[in-house]
Parts: structure tokens; C-alpha cells; sequence
């Protein structure tokens, strides 16, 4: 499977009073990544996608399980694979591991194009739909 991997830097800002990252900032890290995934590895403009163009990408489906801690200060790598692609939705696996490779967290995450203005799904716009086969395809052939 084709990964986008991204190295971040466990920040303050992250953490609880025990040290340790809150749980729910895992999924803005994880968020981050994805945005960055779309700007650079898909090449569509994320705020562009939300903004102007009006399709929101809103998660119906999270599941994750958390193996072990990280701390301020901790290097991490973040990463994204492609699991499956549908009309409407596809389907991530996200992964965030210490500097020796460990695995600490570990997500799937299906995402839906939906219509902004409606809040309905929507068929996943061409050039999105494109992107993602793209993606997919590189792994096939990397």
C-alpha cells in the first residue's frame, strides 16, 4: 500500500497535565496530514476544496486504538494509506509511530463527500476521484 508520510514534533500544545498527548490531539494531527496529503501528494488544494468549491469531506466512520504513549518533545511519523475507494467515500489507514518505527496509534477513517451547501453526499468530484486512483496506482507500480 501506497503511503504519504509526514515527520512532526510532539509540541506542548499537544499534551495534558500528565505529559502525555491528549488523546483528541491525535485526530488534529491526523487532520493535518490529510490536508497535507491532498495538497501534496493528491495536488488539490484543500482549503480550495472546502472553501470556493464547496465539498466538505466530514469522517462517518473512526476507529482507533491507541498502543502506547508520546511525550513533548517526541519526534513521530505520521502516515496515510488509501484502503479503498468508493463513489461517495473512501476509506484511510493512519498511523502515527515513535522514532524507532514503533506503532503507537492507529486508525481507519472513511471519509464522505458531501455538498456544503446541502449536507448531502455527493458523488466524489472528478478530479478527486482521479487523484485517489492515481494515488492508488503508484502504489500498485512503487
Amino acid at each position: 500500500m501506497n503511503r504519504f508520510e509526514k515527520p512532526e514534533r510532539i509540541r506542548f500544545s499537544h499534551c495534558d497535565p500528565a505529559g502525555i498527548v491528549f488523546f483528541p490531539q491525535v485526530f488534529v494531527l491526523f487532520q493535518g496530514l490529510v490536508e497535507d496529503w491532498f495538497d501534496e501528494a493528491l495536488q488539490i488544494d484543500y482549503a480550495e476544496l472546502l472553501g470556493p468549491r464547496r465539498v466538505g469531506l466530514p469522517t462517518v466512520a473512526l476507529n482507533t486504538e491507541f498502543r502506547a504513549v508520546s511525550r513533548q518533545g517526541d519526534a513521530v511519523r505520521l502516515s496515510l494509506g488509501l484502503e479503498r475507494i468508493g463513489r461517495r467515500s473512501f476509506t484511510l489507514t493512519l498511523e502515527l509511530r515513535g522514532a524507532a518505527g514503533e506503532l503507537r496509534v492507529a486508525a481507519r477513517q472513511t471519509l464522505v463527500s458531501t455538498d456544503l451547501d446541502t449536507h448531502r453526499a455527493m458523488e466524489l468530484p472528478a478530479d478527486v476521484l482521479a487523484a485517489l486512483q492515481r494515488f492508488n496506482a503508484e502504489a500498485a507500480h512503487g
